[in-house]
């Protein structure tokens, strides 16, 4: 207990999809690297429990909260009364003084338990328009951190930083055909990287499926590497077969700096997490944004993107299988080194760190220790 009380601790709230956990993460090791003992908030879904196997000395407290719509009104606030005790037990216990919020809807109830802790709250922003539970929890963190410029135009927050977006510190560029050769690939051939985020996504599978044709006809060298999902996985993978493409095909993969790595291009949906990551490697992108995400976020994370040249963009509904390989040709040839060139200012590789210094500074200010250096010495008894 001795250690708890004096070693700084601090709480990443990142669970719920790969988009709040990965830069979670990458705060968390941030963090670690500073001294600080690290606890991560995260949901019962699969990729949440699996992310938690390779955190590495980040500990994980799973919460009950999801989303209210996926249980209804009376179970989201239930699960919320639930959440809140856990995660108040955990600050007390750890000693946690700063916890910071990535998003998800947990977010609500483990923010709300800091704050009745006296713990520093926190929020990042990984998209250009906010999401609902960092709206609702912005009336009471402290300070915000966001990815987006324009996004802190849509925050109603006093005290708003544009950081970037943290990246695991294992995004870093490697040589694109080692990669290849260890994917099982060939080292010298150009490589299109599918990926619909950390669950796949059935729209950008069937596109690349049926695009296959005119695909291979511009780029006839072309191999792939396609995240389909774990629904899609099987069927991808024989529509690669009947048609003798090279191809990787998995549901997901947990080193996605490798598959990136080794891709010349990739097609994917507009998440910021992704998008943050692409720029990390200079990683041309046809951006197909999910159309019903929430607020049309994804939209305006690719058009932030395309204005600055940083990626192109087709909607779904004008998404055809010959606008998709003309714009993928493209960026497999000589367009795609313009894109790389524009990708750069959106990677601020500081990101993680900045934000975890700005974590222990408040954590410093709230040990018993420096309290009651700031309230100066005690006057005498009978003075």
């Amino acid at each position: 207990m001795q250690n708890q009380i004096h070693r700084p601790a601090a709480a990443i709230v990142c669970g719920g999809t790969g988009g709040h956990l990965f830069p979670g993460f990458a705060i968390g090791e941030a963090l670690l690297e500073l001294g600080c003992d690290v606890t991560a908030f995260i949901t019962t879904k699969e990729i949440d429990q699996v992310a938690a196997q390779s955190a590495g000395g980040i500990a994980t407290v799973t919460l009950p909260v999801l989303a209210w719509k996926k249980q209804g009104w009376w179970k989201f606030l239930r699960a919320c009364r639930e959440s809140s005790a856990l995660a108040r037990k955990t600050y007390q216990e750890k000693g946690i003084r700063a916890v910071i919020a990535m998003g998800a809807f947990l977010s609500v109830p483990a923010t709300w338990a800091a704050r009745s802790c006296g713990a520093a709250t926190f929020i990042h922003e990984a998209n250009a328009v906010p999401g609902q539970a960092n709206r609702i929890v912005s009336w009471w963190a402290g300070e915000a951190f966001v990815y987006f410029p324009q996004c802190a135009r849509r925050l109603r927050h006093d005290r708003i930083t544009t950081v970037g977006m943290p990246v695991r510190p294992q995004f870093q560029p490697q040589d694109p055909a080692a990669c290849r050769v260890m994917l099982g690939l060939d080292p010298l051939r150009p490589v299109l990287l599918v990926m619909g985020g950390s669950q796949g996504a059935t729209a950008v599978n069937n596109l690349v499926l049926e695009a296959l044709p005119h695909l291979r006809k511009a780029v006839p060298e072309l191999q792939f590497i396609h995240l389909a999902g774990r629904k899609d996985a099987d069927r991808v993978r024989d529509a690669y077969a009947r048609r003798s493409c090279a191809a990787v095909v998995r549901p997901f993969l947990t080193e996605m700096e490798l598959a990136m790595n080794a891709a010349t291009a990739a097609i994917s949906r507009a998440g910021g997490s992704s998008l943050a990551e692409s720029a990390a490697l200079r990683l041309p992108s046809l951006l197909i944004p999910y159309p019903h995400a929430a607020d049309n976020h994804q939209h305006q994370n690719a058009l932030a993107f395309v204005e600055s040249g940083a990626a192109r963009m087709l909607s779904q509904a004008e998404a055809t299988p010959a606008a998709v390989a003309r714009e993928l040709a493209a960026l497999l040839g000589p367009a795609g080194e313009k894109v790389k060139a524009a990708l750069a200012a959106w990677h601020q590789p500081g990101a993680a760190a900045d934000i975890a210094q700005r974590l222990l500074t408040a954590i410093k200010e709230r040990m018993p220790e420096n309290r009651e250096a700031a309230a100066g010495p005690r006057p005498a008894p009978g003075k």
